[in-house]
This record gives C-alpha cells, sequence and structure tokens, in this order.
C-alpha cells in the first residue's frame, strides 16, 4: 500500500511538473545562472580587477616594453623600485633623478625616457625660450650618452596676453632649433600632451596647458616635421580630454613615439576603479605595430605600491 501511495504521488508530481524547455522553466533556469555568475569572482585570466593581482607575478609577454616612472613611487628609494622592477620584467624606468642612471643601468634597465625643461615654462612663452634651448641641448646629450633614444618635451602654460598664433610659432622655432642635435645623435623629442581639467591635484592635471589637446599636439609636430619629433601618447590624458582612444591611436599611430598609462579618473591603478580598458588598448597598441616602452605613471593607492606596479604589468601583459 506504501508503494502504491508513494508510486501515485510521483506520478502526480510528474504530471505536474514542467520540462526545462517550457518558458517558466527556461525563466528560472535563466535567473538561477544568473545569480550564480553574479554571485562567483568576476576574475579571468586577464581581469583588471584588483582582488586578480598576482603579488609573483612576472611579465611573460614582450610585445611591448614595460617601464616605470619613478617619481610616482616617491619616497621609496629609486634603487629598490628599480630592483622590483627587475623581478617584475619591467625593462626601463624614467622620471628618476640622473644621478641613479648608471646603478639602473647597473642592474639591466634601460632609461626610457629622459627629462627636460618640465611643463610649466615651455617653448610657447617667449620668456622661457633660452632656458628651453639649454636644458633640451644638455639633455639631448645626457640621452645620448646614457643610451637612451628619447627626450620629452612640453608645450608649456598659457600666460597673460599670449598670442595663440605666436605662441605656436615660438614652439615649432624652438623644436627646431634643437632638432638638429638630435638628428645627429639619434634622439627622438615626445612631445607631452597634458589634460587641463582635474584641478584636484597639481600632478593629475594641468588647468592652463597650451597643448592640452591631442590632436592639436599631432598638428604641432606635423608643422615641425621631423622623423626624430613625436608624441607621447599619454592614455590616461587622452581619456580625459578627446576620448575614443584606440581610434586615436590608429588615426595618430606614425606620430606616436612614447606611451604612458594610468587611471582615469584620479590617475590610480589601472583596476577596476577606473573606466579605461587597458587590455584593449595594450592590443590595439600591437595592431598599429607599436613595439616601443609603455611606462606606468600611475599614482599608487594601494598599501603595497610594488603589488600595484605588478598588477598593472599584469594588466598590460598582452
Amino acid at each position: 500500500a506504501a508503494l502504491g501511495l508513494f508510486g501515485r504521488r510521483a506520478a502526480s508530481m510528474a504530471a505536474n511538473s514542467q520540462p526545462l524547455t517550457s518558458p517558466t522553466m527556461k525563466r528560472r533556469h535563466f535567473f538561477a545562472s544568473a545569480l550564480a555568475a553574479t554571485a562567483a569572482p568576476r576574475l579571468s585570466a586577464q581581469s583588471i580587477d584588483k582582488a586578480a593581482a598576482d603579488p609573483a607575478y612576472v611579465i611573460k609577454n614582450h610585445g611591448i616594453k614595460h617601464t616605470v616612472m619613478g617619481w610616482c613611487f616617491k619616497p621609496m628609494d629609486t634603487l629598490v623600485l628599480a630592483k622590483h622592477c627587475k623581478d617584475i620584467g619591467l625593462v626601463g624606468m624614467e622620471g628618476i633623478d640622473s644621478k641613479y642612471y648608471p646603478d639602473v643601468k647597473a642592474l639591466g634597465l634601460d632609461i626610457s625616457l629622459v627629462g627636460s625643461h618640465g611643463f610649466a615654462k615651455g617653448p610657447c612663452n617667449p620668456e622661457f625660450r633660452d632656458e628651453v634651448v639649454t636644458k633640451l641641448t644638455d639633455s639631448i646629450n645626457l640621452a645620448a650618452d646614457v643610451g637612451s633614444k628619447k627626450v620629452i618635451t612640453f608645450t608649456g602654460m598659457k600666460f597673460e596676453g599670449m598670442d595663440r598664433d605666436k605662441a605656436i610659432l615660438s614652439c615649432i622655432e624652438v623644436w627646431k632649433h634643437v632638432l638638429p642635435l638630435a638628428e645627429k645623435k639619434g634622439i627622438t623629442l615626445v612631445l607631452e600632451h597634458l589634460n587641463s581639467r582635474d584641478s584636484s591635484h597639481p600632478m593629475k592635471g594641468h588647468p592652463g596647458y597650451f597643448g592640452d589637446d591631442v590632436d592639436f599636439c599631432i598638428d604641432l609636430i606635423k608643422q615641425v616635421g621631423s622623423p626624430n619629433f613625436k608624441l607621447l601618447f599619454d592614455i590616461y590624458r587622452v581619456s580625459i580630454m578627446n576620448g575614443d582612444i584606440i581610434r586615436r591611436l590608429r588615426i595618430h599611430k606614425d606620430y606616436i613615439g612614447h606611451i604612458h598609462t594610468a587611471g582615469n579618473p584620479g590617475r590610480c591603478e589601472l583596476d577596476e576603479h577606473q573606466e579605461i580598458n587597458y587590455p584593449a588598448v595594450m592590443r590595439a597598441l600591437l595592431e598599429i605595430g607599436y613595439h616601443d616602452f609603455v611606462a606606468h605613471e600611475f599614482i599608487p593607492t594601494w598599501d603595497d605600491p610594488i603589488l600595484a606596479l605588478r598588477h598593472a604589468a599584469m594588466v598590460c601583459d598582452v
């Protein structure tokens, strides 16, 4: 009798059940799957999430040359940072005092970019012309001496009473003045485009910077007309001022001489709290044939800044 009762109940349940292909069960299956996906950690082989940061990660691919902007990691000792860079698999450093160049090179790292006149005093202002020429000349010679191939330059800041056309001509004149030496020494000057929108921090944005439009900087480079004068394409800055990063990389590929990274907003780590899809941007660089230096120039906010650098290398290791 008990078996008969069980059999009748089972038959009743089977009769009232719905196959997986029914609309109701499809919805139930969809929501159950979605809930499971939401509950699971959102990590992948190339996740940008902080949770994916691997404290033992070492760069595996070498399509681009990873380097670091040293000043971002102050007050960490430069040579301590250099040893971490070597351990992670970075191949260079920049934005460090030139007195450290010999020791950094002794570790097997390149000097990926040599500094010069700074962004505040630039060639757009005739007042600084002689100073800019002197500093660019010195930096070109220094770069050649240490085996570096690039020197940074800037337009400078707008100033009261500035005539835009005259400022453009002043920039072009100064760069053309020093480029014969750069060409002779095999050095490329790279013009950095900066953002003028972020006023929250003195190194996150530069209100009043003349070259704050990347397309305008490209136009300046075309007017100079030297293969040794190119653009420093700062992904963070372009994201803020222009957007459309990958399209601009493709359009301006022949004029790109150096790359900087940082998360936007905040010039932070390249993690899930910022909006730039760095793996896709790195793949776009490879697609356009760029295999040169990519310098990580974010200001660390994590408790462990070296883990943040290792994470950036991982995110961009395509």
